[in-house]
């Protein structure tokens, strides 16, 4: 057994404990990497027109992207958890959701590693993504149970198909009205020479874009860092990170005392949905007797508790969206405010997790960055960026990933800011001024990520589960 001041005791058997530093340092590396690989777009269009030099861009979006992890919450981290069979691996040998973990995490280096050398802007969102399905696809081909909650991927996989179209389209209106509209000359300049630098009202605009576009990156993709990390947590330790043991038992009472008040209220009153209330309320005694049994070191006490919570949120989100219930302002508030509450339990990651997640994606941001810089600012279309497509580009990006990261969806910020820099280009000189090489490449790599990391992730868990 070993003591660690985040993890607190760790009883794991010999190689099951060097598999858990192995997963550890794996998430961190796939974090490293997907910094130097996706960020590199946020630091692409203020590197091509010369509003920054690397030296100072680098930096500063790495700084950006730390923040965005640390203050974008853990809405899309949750959804990412939600892909797998979280549920079924609690139940099952720590050395199964060891093999789930390693193949997702390895198929997606692998794959990003891949692309990063060849200089193709892919997203590591479709990466991560595709190992979860394929990954979770093994599981069910050994263990008979869902290995893929389908909706959850339906749900990710529209946003990531739609975004790029909304980053084309939108960048393309965005630059059609620039052109149209403003009567700035300097705005659509291409910058020639080391030293041809923007104005400096046009200097600051695209300064922003950068700034926010890292920042969103940081608060969308490294919050799939810190899913992935807490998969290993609960994986591992389920006893000790399944539930937010941090959330005091008296305010988990407050809000179910409050919910049973409420419905005890209609219950008088609504004879007619008597049935749907009586049933909630009994899920309301059941997780009452859950939580005064949990405690850090049962699994199978904290396994209850969670299942018990999460049903719970789930039916009063539920009962307060259903029309034939008739529910006050004041009742909806009250119960959707203990459903938040309440959710605080399963849906969380620890400060020193998401510090870890930051550190990791912006120290990957300073590194090997310039692959990716070049094939966007040079080779996406025929001609340099000027100021306004960078702009663009940039402000569209901003505005899909941060709103994506508002309704916990993930994205792809290459797919975005890509697809963006393609429709600026369009809307400057038509279909003629994209660079079909390079878009021919990038499409195929888009094209084979989800298939590739999906069989990549399916063959190491079978690889992994003979051995661990």
């Amino acid at each position: 057994m070993v003591s660690s001041p985040f993890l607190g005791q760790i009883d794991l058997s010999g190689y099951l404990l060097v598999v858990f530093v192995i997963c550890i340092l794996a998430v961190i590396g796939f974090e490293f990497v997907n910094g130097f690989h996706d960020t590199a777009n946020a630091v692409a269009t203020v590197i091509y027109t010369k509003a920054l030099k690397p030296g100072y861009a680098i930096p500063w979006s790495g700084t950006w992207n730390f923040l965005g992890v640390f203050l974008g919450g853990v809405t899309v981290a949750m959804g990412i958890l939600k892909l797998v069979p979280l549920d079924a691996l609690m139940t099952l040998p720590v050395s199964v959701g060891a093999c789930l973990v390693l193949a997702v995490l390895f198929s997606s280096i692998v794959w990003n590693l891949g692309t990063w050398y060849l200089g193709i802007p892919c997203s590591s969102s479709h990466t991560m993504i595709g190992s979860m399905i394929g990954a979770g696809l093994a599981f069910t081909f050994y263990y008979n149970g869902p290995g893929v909650n389908w909706g959850k991927a339906g749900e990710i996989g529209s946003s990531l198909i739609l975004s790029p179209i909304i980053g084309f389209g939108a960048a393309a209106l965005l630059m059609l009205f620039l052109k149209h509209v403003t009567k700035s000359h300097a705005l659509f300049h291409i910058p020639k020479g080391e030293n041809d630098r923007p104005p400096i009202h046009i200097r600051l605009l695209l300064i922003t874009t950068c700034t926010l576009v890292s920042f969103f990156h940081g608060s969308n993709d490294g919050q799939k860092g810190v899913g992935l990390f807490m998969l290993i947590l609960i994986a591992f330790l389920p006893a000790r990170f399944a539930v937010n043991h941090a959330v005091a038992a008296d305010k988990v009472s407050a809000a179910l005392n409050q919910t049973e008040q409420v419905v005890n209220l209609r219950t008088g009153s609504q004879a007619e949905n008597k049935p749907v209330l009586a049933e909630l309320l009994a899920a309301v005694k059941q997780t009452k007797i859950a939580l005064a049994a949990k405690n850090e070191t049962d699994v199978a006490k904290t396994y209850h508790y969670r299942k018990q919570v999460e049903g719970l949120v789930k039916d009063i989100r539920a009962l307060v969206k259903d029309n034939r219930v008739k529910l006050s302002t004041g009742d909806q508030a009250t119960l959707s405010a203990a459903a938040g509450e309440l959710e605080k339990v399963t849906d969380f990651a620890p400060v020193w997790v998401i510090a870890i997640i930051s550190l990791s994606l912006g120290l990957g941001t300073m590194v090997g960055w310039k692959r990716i810089v070049v094939t966007i600012g040079e080779k996406i279309g025929n001609e340099h960026l000027n100021y306004a497509q960078g702009a663009s580009s940039e402000i569209v990006a901003a505005a899909t990933i941060g709103l994506s990261t508002g309704f916990g969806l993930p994205v792809s910020t290459t797919h975005v800011l890509s697809s963006g820099i393609a429709g600026a280009m369009v809307a400057s000189g038509g279909k003629g001024n994209l660079n079909n090489k390079t878009l021919k490449n990038i499409a195929l790599a888009w094209v084979l990520t989800l298939p590739v990391a999906i069989i990549l992730a399916f063959l190491l868990f079978m690889l992994f589960h003979l051995f661990i």
